[in-house]
């Protein structure tokens, strides 16, 4: 059996309303943060879809205005004309063949892993390690494309990639405990166009059935989500 800790007995009694608005919520996280180290601030949005059907797959990309508050390590795999390209623009690291060859060998020093259309039939091979650790290349993620100074820029800058889990819900971070409440607004506003923007062909009727608010080490805090639907700036 689980066990809960007195502190997070402590914090689920601080949760007495039903339901709050978005403001609300990120207003009661910043009151209930109370461990050692910057919590990272998740949304927790479940929809109507069954990803079992590929057309109610929903699998996108959206960049945080804010950032993630988090240092992203790029790695690009490409071939020789273009390693120079990748570094110049930011790429923390940059190879070809030979940087497959240490992914195959258990390297995984990164966070986002770019490559260039030409490198994907060398780089299949890689599938089994890195498909369960979400670091595939994709061209539904961005990850693999010709354009590396655009690429790396936005995954620098705070773009991040979200999926539905096999439940229908998809698990996004949207910033840190210590931005502005304000940021982590404007965070979240991206996070609900880019899902009402990517909605799948296969959805059909009523498509957000629940939505919550949470930090690394604080219990959810549920969100009504026609005000979470209304958000805007």
């Amino acid at each position: 059996m689980q066990k809960t800790s007195r502190r997070y007995k402590q914090l689920l009694k601080k949760i007495s309303k039903p339901i709050y608005s978005p403001l609300e919520a990120l207003q009661l996280i910043d009151q209930i943060s109370n461990v050692n180290f910057i919590e990272t601030v998740d949304v927790h949005i479940a929809l109507s879809l069954d990803p079992k059907y590929a057309d109610q797959q929903l699998r996108a990309t959206v960049i945080l205005p804010k950032g993630t508050g988090k240092i992203v390590r790029v790695a690009v795999i490409t071939s020789n004309d273009k390693l120079h390209q990748a570094q110049s623009a930011g790429a923390d690291i940059v190879g070809g063949e030979d940087l497959i060859q240490e992914i195959s060998q258990g390297r995984l020093d990164f966070d986002k892993l770019i490559a260039t259309p030409d490198m994907m039939p060398v780089i299949a091979k890689l599938g089994r390690l890195l498909g369960p650790k979400g670091l595939m290349p994709s061209p539904k993620a961005g990850t693999v494309t010709n354009d590396l100074l655009t690429s790396i820029a936005e995954f620098k800058a705070g773009k991040l990639e979200y999926r539905v889990d096999r439940t229908g819900i998809a698990h996004v971070p949207f910033g840190k405990a210590k931005f502005s409440i304000e940021d982590l607004l404007i965070n979240l506003v991206a996070i609900k166009n880019s899902i009402e923007k990517n909605r799948p062909s296969g959805s059909k009727g009523k498509y957000w059935k629940s939505v919550y608010i949470s930090s690394t080490m604080s219990p959810s805090i549920p969100i009504d989500i026609n005000l979470f639907r209304e958000l805007n700036f």
